[in-house]
């Protein structure tokens, strides 16, 4: 049995670029929770730092986490995002604890 992963990803805006990073990061969401085994997925703005953003996604397995890093909707976004972000984003990939 596969366990289910909640997945973090932080960016961080380049400076000017806060809207557009809003408006990328919104496009996301209703396509990846349509996806088959996305449980939830979630992005945030840091009120202390608006340059700083923040996805949790939480997947029913791996192998559905992966069928999403290779989705077409997450390689249009992951073009777009490269020229908003200051810095190459974060991610930690989490497993249910059993």
């Amino acid at each position: 049995m596969s366990s289910s992963i909640s997945v973090i990803v932080t960016m961080k805006a380049k400076p000017g670029r806060e809207a557009e990073m809003r408006a990328q990061a919104r496009s996301m969401i209703e396509p990846s929770r349509a996806e088959p085994g996305c449980l939830s997925y979630n992005n945030y703005v840091d009120p202390e730092d608006p340059h700083s953003w923040v996805v949790i996604e939480e997947w029913a397995s791996h192998a559905a986490f992966e069928t999403h890093m290779a989705s077409p909707h997450l390689a249009d976004s992951l073009a777009k995002v490269g020229d908003l972000l200051a810095e190459p984003p974060s991610v930690r990939i989490l497993s249910t604890a059993n």
